[in-house]
């Protein structure tokens, strides 16, 4: 199993002298270890150069949902609105959400079981753990408790990426960065949210939208000439956040612990997070817009055209919002994965469910290559372009 030393590997100024002079690109090096540059080659003849000898390649999936499905029929005995309503808006029809027994947690482990058992890879031989969630089941974070019950005698690394939405490429950046950069062999990614949970079920502009799910990938070290991700593209705007976000909130003092003056404001009130507060319209401008940019931008840097997509898969917000994206990349509707109708936003889940889901029908197929984007809270975006298998 790698650890924090391999960071600190002494063959690495051995393998800097044989890479080819730098002054034959005129480019510049991104962090996941490729140099950019022009490049009209297939994703699998691809020549752009690796800073580092080994490349990653994603060998595994699973996702798992609750039991309990909310219709919008049921929605619609709540508050003031119907299916069509809802349908022709959003392009939901249903979504799955957290009940009794269920917790995120529970769906991560299902999710990482499938995918472990898809990749044939034992627990035990797991090197990392990648949690991305904005709704962890502990406020110190749900990784370690994923870590626990799969079993991992090994005790590999476990923590949770906050990034909501995005939360899934970005892990799948953080994976392939410890696999290049860092020696690690197997590493899991989990997008999992239970965003039930801070949805105001009296507001038919949000409620509307939301559902709970987890989704993982196994991301497995490899042959640089087999590598699975060519590219990628990363941002945030915090400026954004008025847009989407679900803030701390303070309560009324407990008159028992009120100060009795001699400190002013301690000790500090109790606190929770409030519901999701969205502004649609804004939220649906910034990904419409940028979105396609990220896409194109990470394309850019893998040195691939548009044409050479298999399938788009985009986080699975709102249909309008991934046939317009499809629209300005001219990708048609049969090349885009959508599974929007019946699990809702998931936030960060949203993308692995909807991979598993075409992987195991055989829409998806080993050796295509996907373009794949996250949008949402923070404001955070980005894309990776990806092989699978």
């Amino acid at each position: 199993m790698a650890n924090a030393s391999a960071f600190f590997t002494p063959s690495l100024p051995k393998f800097i002298h044989t890479l080819p002079p730098l002054n034959r690109f005129s480019a510049k090096v991104v962090c996941f270890g490729t140099i950019e540059g022009p490049s009209t080659a297939s994703p699998s003849q691809s020549q752009i150069p690796r800073l580092v000898g080994k490349g990653c390649k994603l060998v595994g999936c699973g996702s798992a949902v609750p039991t309990l499905q909310i219709s919008n029929d049921d929605l619609s005995k709540m508050v003031d609105t119907n299916d069509e309503w809802i349908s022709v808006r959003t392009g939901i029809r249903r979504r799955r959400v957290l009940s009794g027994r269920d917790n995120l947690i529970a769906l991560g482990v299902d999710a990482s079981r499938k995918a472990l058992e898809m990749a044939k890879v034992d627990p035990d031989d797991l090197d990392l753990i990648l949690m991305c969630t904005s709704t962890p089941e502990d406020l110190f974070g749900s990784a370690p408790q994923i870590q626990k019950h799969l079993g991992c005698k090994a005790n590999p690394l476990a923590y949770d990426i906050t990034a909501a939405c995005s939360g899934f490429v970005l892990g799948l950046i953080s994976a392939a960065c410890h696999i290049r950069g860092g020696g690690f062999r197997n590493v899991l990614v989990i997008g999992a949210d239970a965003l039930s949970r801070y949805v105001d079920w009296t507001d038919r502009g949000s409620c509307i939208l939301f559902g709970d799910a987890a989704g993982a990938v196994l991301v497995q070290a490899c042959d640089s000439e087999e590598d699975g991700l060519f590219g990628f593209d990363l941002h945030s705007d915090g400026s954004g956040q008025r847009h989407l976000n679900a803030s701390i909130k303070e309560h009324e003092s407990n008159t028992a612990l009120d100060s009795n003056g001699s400190v002013l404001d301690f000790p500090p009130r109790k606190s929770s997070y409030s519901f999701i507060q969205m502004n649609g319209k804004e939220v649906f401008r910034f990904a419409v817009r940028c979105v396609p940019q990220s896409i194109e931008s990470a394309l850019e840097k893998a040195g691939l055209p548009a044409s050479s997509i298999d399938w788009l898969l985009l986080h699975q917000a709102n249909q309008r919002i991934i046939d317009a994206v499809a629209a300005r990349l001219e990708v048609p509707s049969e090349r885009v994965i959508s599974n929007l109708a019946n699990y809702g936003n998931t936030s960060a889940a949203s993308i692995p469910l909807a991979l598993d889901e075409a992987v195991r029908s055989g829409k998806v197929k080993a050796g295509q290559t996907i373009a794949a984007a996250g949008f949402g809270a923070g404001l955070t975006w980005g894309s990776a372009i990806i092989r699978w298998g």
